[in-house]
């Protein structure tokens, strides 16, 4: 990727821990189903005002059928997983958790034939794998309580997002711009969420008593989490491809950890930390540049032994054609 992809991908991290100090800021206040919908309804009229010419690319039922798709993978299976879970759960293990994305985006590129299974990219997804079971066989030896379900549910929204990621490539190729894929993929998911709302419509009434802080989280989640940061990940999928996109993981749980200690007095145990870095090593394996760039004067020494062992051997046998 070039530095212009990373510095996206920075701002991508840093915006999205964000997101899940959020959720269990309105987890007391609203229900999850509530949060997905208003965060969603919100971020497509956002994004109105600026479709302008694009509206043109979002015409066609194959199209809106496509964005439903999108939607539901991309915003309101994992929105409403990892919003439910935060209940039960708190914001920095549940971003520790999502760093798996990238994990399973690697085996679901593979399976789908979009890109390569590299021996780097096998070795960091089961190396993720494994920091999830780390992550889980405390809760799970425990008994499948409330803590155990609701990690599980945040695998699952991971899965989702990688899904998501891979299923996302089509619009590039079809030469869809991000801001009108962004717009059609919130509005098929603004719509799908809807449903989930109006089956339980008494939930909007706690919006009369949300507090200054509460709608101030819903309007992060809506606007730079959803609307800013969809364009700006669409674009860099086009760019970098579904596994590098997902990278963006690999800061999320670092940054969210922080906030949340910082903002809402959480604390990491010791079995949440090498959960942890047991998933960062993963993830710095898919990438590959950290151990090649460890590998680099390793390389550099090998290289040299070998020229330097093939112009002995060359003196030697110059030496010996002389004598003859």
């Amino acid at each position: 990727m070039t530095a212009g992809d990373w510095t996206t991908l920075l701002i991508l991290a840093i915006i999205w821990s964000g997101s899940f100090l959020c959720y269990r800021i309105l987890a007391p206040a609203l229900a999850p189903e509530t949060t997905v919908f208003l965060r969603l309804l919100i971020a497509t009229l956002a994004l109105l005002p600026f479709l302008g010419a694009r509206a043109r690319m979002l015409s066609g039922r194959s199209a809106w059928m496509s964005f439903a798709a999108m939607g539901a993978l991309n915003n309101v299976i994992p929105f409403m997983l990892i919003a439910w879970a935060e209940t039960r759960i708190s914001a920095g293990l549940a971003a520790i958790i999502n760093a798996t994305t990238p994990m399973l985006g690697v085996i679901i590129a593979a399976a789908a034939r979009e890109e390569p299974l590299r021996l780097n990219r096998a070795a960091g997804a089961f190396c993720g794998l494994a920091g999830v079971a780390v992550l889980l066989f405390p809760d799970i030896r425990a008994g499948l309580h409330g803590s155990a379900t609701a990690q599980v549910a945040v695998l699952a929204a991971s899965l989702s997002y990688a899904v998501a990621g891979v299923y996302g490539r089509r619009y590039s190729a079809a030469g869809i711009d991000p801001l009108a894929a962004t717009f059609g993929q919130l509005c098929g998911a603004a719509a799908l969420s809807s449903l989930l709302v109006l089956r339980t419509p008494s939930d909007l009434a706690a919006l009369a008593h949300l507090s200054a802080s509460g709608w101030a989280a819903l309007a992060f989640l809506a606007l730079p989490a959803t609307s800013f940061a969809y364009v700006l990940y669409f674009s860099l999928l086009a760019r970098a491809g579904a596994t590098n996109a997902l990278l963006v993981t690999l800061l999320v749980p670092v940054s969210a950890v922080v906030l949340a200690a910082l903002l809402l007095g959480e604390r990491l145990n010791a079995t949440n930390v090498a959960g942890m870095a047991v998933i960062l090593a993963g993830l710095l394996l898919i990438d590959g540049r950290v151990f090649a760039a460890l590998a680099r004067p390793l390389k550099l020494t090998t290289m040299q032994r070998l020229r330097r062992a093939s112009a002995e051997r060359r003196n030697t046998s110059q030496a010996s054609r002389v004598e003859t």
